[in-house]
């Protein structure tokens, strides 16, 4: 959308307005012009800017707090209507998978439908963007046809090396063209227990040819941990302690299946996946080394508690990444592996475990909040340039967030938001459109 001059200029107030990349402001107001932000700060100077330039405008009042939109930095939107599967808890990844694939496989799924409930109930949880991994072409524009903001991923899966010709990888591109935008577009290469060694290493080019984005799920699963492996070949990664990448395995199992011990975050490290146009979900089964890794390769981790909680995981250690400086972002992951679509109640989750991880920092609260929104839009790179997003300052997207959330103080309201706020969005605004109001 144009921004112009003959654009309505909408005031939206609030007793307490976060813009993440700014001072809290009490009695804030942000100003919005068409789908960008024109003004953020204290309501009576932003009013009586307003005012001394001649702008005719409309004020909208809030007495809780108002936030940029929240960004889930992975999620599933297709299987929305594959609840039944996360209804009860799993002993781990295998157990979980055989349930899922039970009712993935019964077939007469209408992904379409359900892609677009679950984009609907992200909307009404204060969502104005997410990374949408898709398997299934007919949900490929939900992201798209809600308006909102975000990346729609295309994900691939299963492919072996024989498997992967020229044709394998003309699918791939042509696939990724047909991606509804905006907004954005990518590829999610699934696992690297899922892919051979080939399609692991080629897609990543084929993505960055491109100039996409991409997104995998890493460390999530218990095999993919690091091990004290056979003949020194365990921790072999890119310290050199071992010569595992001599063996040329054809596939992170066959590493697994010859005991060797690698994690599979040095192992995607060694084929080029990781990067800044690259972000992880999970990060669950990761070493002081591979946390080094991903900050190293500027990658973000989606941490996604709740869903690892269902299937019956770990905890990702959360306070290692806030002590050693990981980018994190948030993410729901699908309804078939968590209990809803409401971002904050991932962020309620990694509040509590970082506290019990022995996280003492007075700055958590601020910390995950912006791993619910800054982070999430770094993790997609959409935290700076023109379509900037998980923050309220002039010239970004305005996408906002209204919680009912009572302001006592301003320290006060935000720990209710990070430790309690599931729930309690009022109304969502994407682009400057209004997309939920309760």
């Amino acid at each position: 959308m144009r921004v112009t001059s003959a654009d309505p200029i909408v005031v939206h107030s609030a007793a307490l307005v976060f813009p993440v990349t700014s001072p809290r402001v009490v009695d804030g107001a942000v100003a919005v012009r068409g789908d960008r932000i024109l003004h953020v700060g204290d309501r009576r100077w932003v009013l009586d800017t307003l005012r001394d330039r001649g702008a005719a405008f409309t004020e909208e009042r809030w007495d809780g707090v108002l936030t940029p939109g929240l960004v889930n930095a992975h999620t599933h939107l297709q299987y929305t209507r594959m609840a039944e599967v996360a209804a009860r808890d799993y002993t781990g990844f295998d157990d979980w998978g055989d349930a899922f694939d039970r009712v993935y496989g019964r077939g007469g799924h209408d992904w379409r439908a359900a892609a677009a409930e679950g984009a609907g109930m992200s909307l009404a949880a204060g969502v104005t963007a997410a990374a949408d991994v898709v398997t299934d072409r007919e949900a490929l524009g939900a992201l798209h046809d809600a308006g909102m903001h975000g990346i729609a991923y295309w994900e691939v899966y299963g492919a072996s090396n024989d498997g992967w010709d020229a044709a394998a990888k003309h699918g791939v591109r042509e696939q990724i063209r047909a991606i509804p935008t905006p907004p954005g577009a990518g590829v999610s290469p699934h696992a690297p227990y899922s892919l051979d060694v080939q399609p692991l290493l080629e897609l990543p080019d084929i993505v960055r040819e491109e100039g996409l984005r991409l997104h995998i799920h890493l460390a999530e699963a218990h095999m993919e941990r690091e091990f004290d492996g056979i003949d020194g070949f365990a921790g072999a990664g890119s310290t050199g302690h071992g010569a595992w990448p001599e063996l040329g395995a054809d596939s992170f199992r066959a590493l697994r299946s010859h005991g060797i011990g690698v994690s599979s975050t040095q192992f995607v490290d060694h084929l080029g996946v990781l990067g800044p146009d690259c972000h992880i979900a999970h990060g669950v089964y990761v070493s002081a080394e591979d946390r080094a890794l991903l900050r190293a390769r500027g990658t973000s981790v989606a941490l996604c508690p709740r869903s690892n909680e269902v299937i019956g995981l770990d905890m990702p250690p959360v306070a290692a990444y806030l002590r050693e400086g990981n980018p994190i972002a948030v993410g729901t992951d699908s309804l078939s592996s968590s209990p809803s679509l409401d971002l904050l109640a991932d962020v309620g989750a990694l509040y509590r475990v970082a506290r019990k991880q022995g996280y003492r920092g007075d700055d958590l609260h601020q910390r995950l909040f912006g791993a619910a929104t800054l982070g999430g839009a770094a993790a997609l790179g959409l935290n700076v340039g023109k379509q900037r997003i998980g923050q309220l300052g002039v010239g970004a997207m305005a996408d906002l967030a209204y919680f009912d959330v009572p302001v006592r103080n301003p320290d006060a309201a935000l720990a209710e938001l990070v430790e309690a706020g599931a729930g309690l969005a009022r109304r969502t605004v994407v682009g400057g459109v209004e997309k939920f109001r309760a």
